[in-house]
């Protein structure tokens, strides 16, 4: 249990794509194809709603308590601002009351950020037997499969419109996270300076340049995210013209 709870990991225990890692997140994904294939068995179980939600704030608060646990709570590192972070707590709020305007923003912002966190993420060596592990993995999966569920159940879908709206209130949340940056000398969303382990603003060039390019990768990640829904609704409009042309 000490060893689960630990507040100093061995140092480089977590390896990227590692045997754990890639298990980690292919059980996400199997979880993510799972809502989907049982859709209509889950339309009668709106409890997971619920239940995700719950699950989401539990590991907020978990974490929270385990970082003053620690003696390593600062408002510096541990307050939920990161990206992938606040939309932990969003996913919760829209679970609950369905709305359509989180589910946009936790749409594009959410799955784009906790994909890229679960993909090369800041554990700081947390291996997969570790609290910290476990909470990083349970709040920003938990966040995709949000979405999943509303897409899969209540057949929610992202516009354009929102893909947009969704560019515009990152970047007003970033200004905002600039000037909590300043006023309380953090890094959060890392706008101040690059992370100290490697990650892929390495290749991305020098502060603020990089800024810049997160920018570009931003918008390009929301694109791709919505291309699955401009295919559907275009193959609906050939079909629907087909139709319309043979009942002739």
């Amino acid at each position: 249990m000490n060893r689960f709870f630990t507040c100093h990991p061995v140092q480089h225990s977590f390896q990227l794509f590692s045997i754990e890692h890639l298990v980690t997140l292919a059980i996400i994904v199997v979880i993510g194809t799972f809502s989907f294939l049982c859709r209509k068995q889950l339309r009668r179980k709106r409890f997971m709603f619920v239940l995700l939600s719950l699950v989401l704030i539990v590991s907020e608060v978990a974490y929270q308590a385990w970082e003053i646990g620690c003696h390593q709570w600062s408002a510096k590192t541990s307050l939920p601002l990161q990206l992938s972070d606040i939309v932990v707590l969003l996913a919760a709020v829209m679970l609950i009351t369905k709305s359509r305007i989180l589910f946009y923003f936790v749409y594009f912002a959410g799955i784009s950020s906790s994909v890229q966190a679960m993909i090369t993420p800041d554990l700081g060596g947390y291996a997969y037997d570790q609290f910290r592990y476990i909470q990083f993995y349970v709040s920003h999966g938990g966040v995709v499969l949000a979405c999943c569920m509303l897409i899969a159940i209540c057949r929610y879908q992202p516009t354009f419109r929102s893909l947009w709206m969704s560019v515009l209130f990152v970047n007003l949340y970033g200004a905002f996270i600039y000037v909590m940056n300043r006023l309380i000398g953090a890094n959060y969303l890392y706008m101040m300076k690059k992370p100290e382990h490697a990650s892929l603003l390495d290749v991305l060039g020098p502060h603020p340049w990089y800024l810049v390019c997160i920018e570009g990768i931003m918008i390009l990640s929301f694109l791709v995210l919505y291309l699955p829904f401009w295919m559907h609704k275009k193959i609906k409009g050939s079909k629907s013209k087909v139709n319309f042309v043979e009942g002739e």
